[in-house]
């Protein structure tokens, strides 16, 4: 049997969990999020997703990301988001079917559709209320980011300048009432202190919906080593991500110094890249496949393969790895691990199990 072959029979078997995907957002930048605009059961390439291409990509469930501007507008913004997500399902009844447990992605699946599942990310959306909290679990809402790339006032984020060192007392109560009605704590874009504190408060496990390791690409957005060793105590998953800027060492140097000679040459936004990228006259790395099997690999190896799964943030950045466009890629990514002498176990477990077990166990938390 090809490695094609068996990679097609274990995704079959074991259709793709993928824990974070920004088409709400990219849907409304593209078209306010007009279903009649843009035919997404047929091929929409301004974006990386579409229903074809998930079929392609053997995608059994996906959280669609609600993401919002921090702003005095969040709250009602991530309701309008989660409105987007119903009428997309509804719209396309034969291909999704909405999900908030983890028997509704095993029935979804079973019927042959696409489990639809939703995801908060950032605290910002629940406007400092837990009662805001509790109502977006009730309309099917699966996890929450605890930040963005900005603090809340209760949390500290990974990319803004610390305030609380982690969590205050009104962070600690979000994760508990997070874990008393099933909501799984997601701590991507979290600082390294808030994913500690935390995993020490959580009951339940956690997850990072889309990170990967911060020893193989040493940026804050990722999970340092004994987090993930924390997490796997936790027994909670991490959903590695493929976000050139979290994945690529060289990319980031790269970027980094295209910045500094931006800031130094006042030559700051988007209209002036090619210029900048001229006078910079270092090669744009390549972002590959490679990248990212690093750090599957590094994530396994540190956190165990019951720890780990994949969220590729499509439709949240520009650009990927040249072998992993859009969301049909992820069979090349399960291919290539296949031929690093995976097994069909282990590429089980990575491909949607684990996620699906955690799911579960928060079900049974809130039963």
């Amino acid at each position: 049997m090809t490695s094609e072959a068996r990679v097609a029979d274990v995704l079959r078997e074991h259709p793709v969990i993928d824990g974070h995907n920004d088409l709400p957002i990219a849907f409304y930048e593209l078209c306010d999020y007009d279903l009649d605009a843009h035919d997404l059961a047929g091929s929409v390439p301004e974006l990386h997703t579409d229903l074809p291409r998930l079929r392609a990509g053997h995608v059994g469930a996906q959280f669609w990301s609600l993401w919002v501007p921090q702003d005095e507008q969040a709250v009602r913004r991530t309701f309008e988001q989660l409105d987007f997500v119903l009428r997309f399902v509804e719209r396309f009844p034969d291909d999704l079917q909405l999900a908030s447990s983890a028997d509704d992605v095993d029935a979804a699946i079973k019927a042959g559709r696409i489990a639809s599942l939703m995801g908060m990310e950032g605290g910002h959306s629940i406007g400092e209320s837990l009662g805001v909290l509790r109502v977006m679990r009730e309309l099917g809402v699966r996890y929450m980011t605890l930040t963005h790339n900005n603090n809340v006032s209760w949390a500290d984020s990974a990319t803004d300048e610390p305030v609380l060192g982690g969590l205050n007392d009104f962070g600690e109560q979000v994760v508990r009432e997070m874990n008393r009605i099933g909501m799984l704590v997601d701590l991507s874009h979290v600082s390294a202190d808030t994913m500690r504190h935390a995993l020490r408060v959580t009951s339940a496990p956690a997850i990072f919906s889309h990170s990967s390791s911060r020893a193989i690409c040493n940026v804050p957005r990722n999970a340092p080593d004994d987090v993930l060793e924390t997490l796997a105590a936790n027994d909670g998953v991490c959903m590695v991500t493929f976000v050139p800027y979290f994945v690529s060492q060289a990319y980031v140097d790269w970027l980094d110094g295209m910045r500094a000679l931006a800031k130094e040459r006042g030559l700051e936004g988007k209209e002036h890249r090619k210029e900048l990228e001229e006078l910079y006259g270092v090669p744009r790395p390549e972002i590959t496949l490679a990248d990212v099997v690093k750090h599957v690999e590094h994530v396994r190896e540190v956190a165990g393969i019951d720890h780990m799964g994949v969220g590729g943030d499509y439709d949240g950045c520009p650009e990927f790895p040249v072998e992993l466009p859009d969301v049909s890629s992820y069979p090349v990514l399960f291919g290539a691990l296949a031929d690093r002498g995976w097994s069909d176990e282990d590429l089980g477990k990575l491909a949607g199990g684990n996620i699906l077990r955690v799911l579960r166990a928060a079900d049974d938390v809130a039963a």
